[in-house]
């Protein structure tokens, strides 16, 4: 048995008002762009995730949802503060909990922890830019038998800028 975990890196984001809470940024054009293309490129790849699980800051939520709308996810996507400090432990602990019926989850967070968990799990170094997505195959049978001893494989790797 396997499932298949998405990691995200939230699409870029706007640093043009300089008040701003980093937690309160939003995406910019750009991110508004590659975001549902992204999503449409899961949709394509027949990767449309059972569950979606972003952080809280604005910029992974925007990303969450425009991936998620052009994906054709049907669910609720579901957001969590402790994914804002990039602790691979706190991804795991949420994704440990996803009903046994996911197949595909997809994680939107933030950077250095893609890039960690991405090595944890498979011993892959991979640069994310905004918007990447890496498709790892985990070896287990359950959610909950997660955690930083899983085994999982790095199938692909997408970059938005990729078809520019």
């Amino acid at each position: 048995m396997s499932k298949t975990l998405l990691i995200m890196r939230h699409a870029k984001s706007s640093w043009k008002d300089d008040a701003l809470d980093d937690h309160a940024r939003p995406l910019n054009k750009r991110g508004r762009r590659d975001a549902p293309v992204m999503g449409a490129r899961l949709r394509e790849q027949g990767l449309t995730p059972d569950a979606i699980l972003s952080s809280t800051a604005l910029r992974a939520r925007e990303t969450a949802e425009a991936v998620a709308e052009a994906s054709g996810f049907a669910g609720e996507v579901s957001y969590h503060a402790g994914f804002y400090d990039d602790a691979p432990e706190a991804y795991l602990a949420a994704l440990a909990r996803l009903p046994e019926a996911v197949q595909v989850a997809l994680l939107v967070a933030h950077n250095p922890g893609c890039e960690e968990l991405l090595a944890e799990l498979t011993g892959e170094e991979e640069v994310f830019a905004t918007a990447a997505i890496a498709q790892v195959t985990l070896h287990l049978a359950r959610w909950a038998e997660l955690s930083l001893s899983t085994e999982g494989g790095l199938k692909n790797m997408w970059r938005p800028r990729e078809d520019d």
